[in-house]
């Protein structure tokens, strides 16, 4: 699936919220909104996260709640990203590109390895 696609599929859900928000007598969530449960789905992300690496508890099907919320994550991105008319696409192949500039070429980099994962 393409990025465009995910965030098609991405912003269909968040209609469906909406609609399910104004139904109960509430006003679809705003901008300010979708970004603090962005907040609140990276703090259990980061809960998860301390899970696998073995610094807390964690529940029995951990890798299976791991992949939700970090799903999760990239949904409130995506909507956050629609919301606000960036095109995440070109914002990311642009912060990449930056990123990589800032970078030391390695050894590994100039062979065509791999290098750490940021």
């Amino acid at each position: 699936m393409q990025l465009t696609e995910l965030t098609r599929r991405a912003v269909e859900v968040r209609a469906r919220y909406a609609a399910a928000e104004t139904a109960r007598g509430g006003p679809p969530w705003t901008r300010a909104e979708l970004a603090q449960g962005f907040v609140g789905d990276v703090g259990a992300l980061m809960k998860l996260t301390m899970a696998k690496d073995g610094r807390r508890e964690g529940p029995a099907d951990l890798d299976a709640k791991l992949a939700h919320e970090l799903a999760d994550c990239l949904w409130s991105v995506l909507v956050l990203a629609e919301a606000h008319g960036v095109d995440l696409e070109r914002a990311f192949l642009t912060t990449m590109d930056d990123l990589e500039a800032k970078l030391p070429v390695t050894a590994a980099a100039r062979a065509g390895g791999e290098g750490p994962v940021r």
